[in-house]
């Protein structure tokens, strides 16, 4: 299946924005479900230990967003004739969350901030936290995906000819099957 530039930057463009709501929105979620962990901490970290973690990890995290976006615009299509977008976007999201949570374990191990980062193995808060997180996510690139990329449109076929014999009194199979 050939890929559409503008359908693919559109969805990078849906998949930012839906990012940076996620970024912005961290510092509520973080009261509500009592857990100290950020995803932008997480990819700031990862690249630098200096003053510039929350730059470099909110570019990541953006970057992230519009990479998962412009794969869903070219992976969603056909999906979304048969379920709305928000229902597509919100499983994608989850996906994804499900997908990762066992690299937490990774996190815990090998990231060079680790003694700074909440645990994530085990940590129920952290875990629905993150749901939240990509269930917020996923709804937001469904519909900013839907509204920016109009649906496909459903290529006709054109209508089979009348099948008939050489003879003129149509095929055995039409006869058999009662169709004309």
């Amino acid at each position: 299946m050939p890929i559409d530039n503008a359908r693919t930057v559109r969805g990078a463009l849906a998949g930012a924005t839906a990012a940076s709501v996620w970024a912005l929105q961290q510092p509520l979620d973080k009261r509500v479900f009592e857990s100290s962990y950020d995803d932008v901490e997480l990819l700031g970290k990862a690249v630098t230990r200096g003053s510039a973690w929350p730059i470099v990890g909110l570019v990541l995290h953006l970057q992230n967003g519009a990479l998962f976006g412009a794969v869903y615009a070219n992976a969603v299509p056909r999906a979304r004739a048969r379920v709305p977008g928000i229902a597509c976007g919100a499983a994608a999201g989850l996906a994804e969350h499900v997908g990762l949570w066992p690299a937490g374990r990774l996190t815990d191990r090998f990231h060079p901030a680790r003694r700074e980062l909440p645990r994530l193995t085990g940590n129920r808060r952290a875990f629905w936290q993150a749901t939240w997180r990509h269930a917020l996510f996923g709804v937001l690139l469904g519909e900013l995906e839907r509204r920016l990329n109009p649906a496909t449109p459903v290529s006709v076929q054109p209508a089979a000819p009348t099948a008939a014999s050489s003879n003129g009194h149509g095929s055995l199979e039409h006869a058999a099957l009662g169709t004309s």
